[in-house]
């Protein structure tokens, strides 16, 4: 069992949203560097991992299990490898194409069942899938059944942003709205909807509103391009269910939170989205489980 160390009390921040890349590059990853811009962050294993120490910041991590971009594949044994490592500082999640079927959903009963996986990642617009699509329910029924969150990715996708075709990814499916089928057919499983949801940021809003189940992560964008509205719910009616998430290593969390001190989030909800939020939705009080 992948036991966690993480000492909760010592942390500044939970950062819910961090891949581990591979170390290789393609287009792919040129274009996401010129949309995001190129942010310096190590992508080395043990630079990731010094970067967050040193901050005093835990953070979630997994891969993205895909076909479509051709970018070379980090399988979930390595994430579950690295977070094992840096038991310290990191949550893995297991990422799993639902268009895989049984043997997906195989690998990833076998990595809850030990222990080893806190949590399961999707990206509709590079697995190609509407979260509401039959074909990824034997995913949600484990990871219901075991309590654990499922982080989608929703909004615009900076991966392809400017490849012809946009890389072939498409942005229907980052429609944050089918993801509300599944909170009702899972009112169970907690569900994070991945960053501000350009261009549906209403959407994301009503279902996070109206589904307990639901969280939304303030990954992908700098928090300066935030929406009034997206703000004004941050402050108010959301202030418990909203998360802290940067996105590394495509944006850093010390761009992230440098752009956050400028922006009109109260006081006394600050603590709840760098941390406190996520410490109760992923069970961490106590060390871990």
């Amino acid at each position: 069992m992948n036991k966690l160390a993480i000492d909760v009390d010592a942390l500044v921040a939970i950062d819910v949203h961090v891949h581990l890349e591979p170390e290789l590059q393609n287009p792919i990853d040129a274009a996401a560097k010129q949309y995001f811009g190129d942010s310096g962050a190590p992508r080395d294993r043990g630079g990731l991992a010094e970067y967050y120490r040193s901050r005093k910041i835990a953070f979630v991590i997994f891969s993205v299990d895909e076909r479509l971009t051709g970018k070379p594949k980090v399988s979930n044994d390595e994430v579950v490898r690295f977070a094992a490592e840096n038991s310290d500082i990191a949550i893995p999640f297991v990422s799993i194409d639902p268009k895989r079927g049984a043997e997906g959903v195989e690998e990833a009963r076998k990595l809850v069942v030990a222990g080893a996986v806190r949590g399961l990642k999707l990206h509709p617009p590079v697995q190609e899938f509407f979260p509401n699509d039959r074909i990824a329910y034997p995913l949600y029924e484990l990871f219901a059944e075991a309590r654990l969150p499922v982080i989608f990715h929703t909004g615009h996708s900076g991966i392809g942003t400017g490849l012809p075709g946009g890389g072939g990814v498409r942005l229907k499916y980052g429609n944050p709205l089918p993801i509300d089928d599944v909170a009702v057919d899972f009112p169970t499983m907690p569900i994070i909807m991945a960053h501000p949801s350009f261009p549906w940021q209403d959407e994301e809003i009503s279902i996070c509103l109206h589904k307990p189940n639901v969280y939304i992560d303030l990954s992908g964008w700098s928090p300066k391009y935030f929406s009034p509205t997206l703000i004004q719910y941050a402050n108010t009616l959301l202030k418990h269910k909203v998360l802290f998430g940067s996105d590394y290593p495509l944006i850093t969390p010390d761009r992230w939170m440098n752009d956050f001190e400028k922006i009109g989030i109260r006081d006394e909800v600050r603590p709840l989205i760098m941390k406190e939020n996520a410490v109760k939705l992923l069970g961490l009080r106590g060390g871990g489980k």
